[in-house]
C-alpha cells in the first residue's frame, strides 16, 4: 500500500491548519453531485437532493467556489468533470462531492450517471466515471490538495444486473495530498431507505459546523456519530496521504496527538442475537411490473422484434431480482430454447429454479452450464443454493467455495456458505458477518429462497 494512511473513521472536516500552512490562502473550488433521479431505480433518491444542497451551501459558508449539480446523464457528467477541471489553479484546493449510485469493478471504483445502462461489467467502465481518474486529472490540474467525499456506497439495481459483482466501493488508488472518504467501509453498502436526509451527510455538516473543533476530535465525533446511530453496522472509510495541514473553517490549534491518530480503529463486535429470521418481501403486484420503466422499455422491444433474445435475457434477469419469478422462467426458457448452450441463460434458470423449489431441475441446468463453462462463479454460487436446499451441506460448501475462489467479494457465496456451514455442525459466523457487511439485505434476500441461518 502507499505511503497513505488508511483511516476507518468518519470525518474530513476541521483538519488542523497551523500558522504557517499556506492552504487557508489557495483557491478553493468544489464540484457537488447529487444523481438522486435514476430510472432503473425503484423509487427518487430525495435525501441525495437535500444532502448536495446542504453540503454545497456549507462549502460557500467555508469559502469554496461551488458548482452545484443534479440527475446528471452521461454526456452533461462529463461536461460538467471538464469545467470542474479548467477552474483547478495550480496550488488550489479542489473538492468533489457525489452523492447517487456507485459501482466497483476492477478494483476501482465508478461513479454512474443516472442514464447508465449496465447489465454487464464491461458496461461499467464505458458508462461510469473512474474515482481514480477524477483524482489523477485533479492532481495533473494542479490541485495541492484533493478532497473526494463520496455517498454512494448504496446497494443498486445495475449491481443485481450481473451476479458477478463485488458489493459496496473499492479502495482509491490516490495521488499524493489526497483525501477520499466514503459513506461506509470499503465493500460495504449502507441499508437503503426512503429518507429525507442520510446520516452519514448529517453527521458531516454536524462537524463541520462546530466551531474551534482540532482535527482528531472532529474526526472522532464525526465518527462516532455515524457508529453509534446505526450500532456500529456503518463506519465510513477515510483514506488520507494528506501532507499539508487544511482546515475548512479557518485556523485550528491541532490538538495533541495522544490517541493514536493515523491507526485504524478496531471495530467493536456488534452485540446481536445468535440468530434472526428475517421476513421475506414479498412479491411485486402485476400493476407494480406494468409500471415498471425497464420492463416496460424491454416489453417494447420485444414486441418489435420477437427474436430479440437480448431483451428477453435482460428482462428475465429483472423479473428474477423482483422476485417475479414465474414471468422470468419464460423469458429463460425462450432464450434457452434459441441457444441450449449459453451458459448465462443456464445458470440464471438455475438460481429461479432454486428460488423456487424446483431443486432437480435447477441442478441440472447448474451441471450443464459448469460444463460449458467451467470457470462460471455464478454457477458454482446457484447450485450452492441448489445443494443447501437439498441438503448436501458438503456439496454447498464446496460450490461455494469454488465461487469464493473465483470472485471473493460475492455476499451471496459467503453467506451461503457461512450457512451451509452451520448446518453441517460447524460455525460458519465469520462467513456470514462478513456477508452481511457487504450487503445488509443479504439474510432477507436469502429467507426469500427459504433459506435461514438458524439451525434448529
Amino acid at each position: 500500500m502507499r505511503a497513505a494512511t488508511v483511516l476507518m473513521l468518519a470525518g474530513l472536516i476541521g483538519l488542523g491548519i497551523s500558522p504557517a500552512s499556506h492552504a487557508a490562502d489557495a483557491a478553493k473550488i468544489a464540484l457537488v453531485i447529487g444523481n438522486a433521479k435514476y430510472p432503473d431505480n425503484e423509487f427518487v433518491l430525495n435525501d441525495v437532493a437535500n444532502d448536495a444542497q446542504d453540503v454545497a451551501e456549507e462549502l460557500k459558508r467555508d469559502g469554496f467556489v461551488v458548482d452545484r449539480q443534479s440527475n446528471l446523464t452521461g454526456d452533461a457528467m462529463r461536461q460538467v468533470l471538464d469545467r470542474f477541471y479548467t477552474r483547478i489553479d495550480r496550488g488550489a484546493v479542489a473538492l468533489i462531492f457525489f452523492d447517487g449510485f456507485g459501482i466497483q469493478s476492477s478494483r476501482q471504483t465508478y461513479l454512474l450517471p443516472v442514464d447508465a445502462q449496465i447489465w454487464t461489467e464491461p458496461d461499467v467502465s464505458r458508462d461510469g466515471f473512474s474515482l481514480d481518474a477524477i483524482l489523477a486529472e485533479m492532481n495533473t490540474r494542479g490541485a495541492a490538495i484533493k478532497i473526494a467525499l463520496i455517498d454512494a456506497s448504496r446497494r443498486n439495481p445495475f449491481e443485481r444486473r450481473f451476479r458477478r459483482y463485488s458489493a459496496g466501493l473499492a479502495p482509491a488508488i490516490a495521488p499524493s495530498n489526497t483525501l477520499v472518504l466514503y459513506s461506509a467501509a470499503l465493500g460495504a453498502v449502507t441499508a437503503g431507505g426512503r429518507t429525507d436526509h442520510g446520516l452519514f451527510v448529517t453527521e458531516l455538516l454536524r462537524e463541520m459546523r462546530a466551531p474551534n473543533i482540532g482535527a482528531e476530535q472532529a474526526l472522532a465525533s464525526t465518527r462516532n456519530g455515524v457508529v453509534a446511530a446505526t450500532r456500529q453496522e456503518q463506519v465510513p472509510w477515510l483514506s488520507s496521504s494528506l501532507t499539508t495541514e487544511f482546515s475548512f473553517a479557518g485556523p485550528v490549534a491541532r490538538p495533541p496527538d495522544s490517541n493514536g491518530a493515523g491507526q485504524t480503529p478496531t471495530k467493536p463486535e456488534p452485540q446481536k442475537p445468535a440468530c434472526v429470521v428475517p421476513q421475506a418481501e414479498a412479491g411485486p403486484s402485476a400493476d407494480e411490473l406494468a409500471r415498471d420503466p425497464v420492463i416496460a422499455d424491454l416489453g417494447r422491444k420485444i414486441a418489435a422484434n420477437g427474436n430479440d433474445m437480448v431483451s428477453r435475457y435482460k428482462r428475465g434477469q429483472v423479473y428474477a431480482i423482483k422476485r417475479a419469478y414465474t414471468l422470468a422462467m419464460q423469458d429463460f426458457d425462450a432464450v434457452i430454447r434459441r441457444a441450449p448452450r449459453d451458459a448465462e441463460a443456464l445458470n440464471n434458470r438455475c438460481w429461479t429454479r432454486a428460488a423456487t423449489g424446483d431443486l432437480q431441475g435447477g441442478l441440472a441446468d447448474c451441471n450443464l452450464a459448469l460444463q460449458i463453462n467451467p470457470g462460471l462463479s455464478d454457477a458454482f454460487d446457484s447450485r450452492g443454493l441448489v445443494n443447501l436446499k437439498l441438503g448436501r451441506t458438503a456439496d454447498a460448501i464446496k460450490d461455494y467455495t469454488d465461487a469464493i475462489q473465483r470472485n471473493p467479494r460475492s455476499s451471496s457465496s459467503l453467506f451461503g456458505r457461512g450457512v451451509a456451514t452451520r448446518k453441517g455442525g460447524g460455525d460458519g459466523t465469520t462467513d456470514i458477518e462478513q456477508a452481511k457487511s457487504m450487503n445488509p439485505n443479504i439474510a432477507k434476500e436469502f429467507a426469500g429462497y427459504g433459506v435461514t441461518e438458524c439451525v434448529p
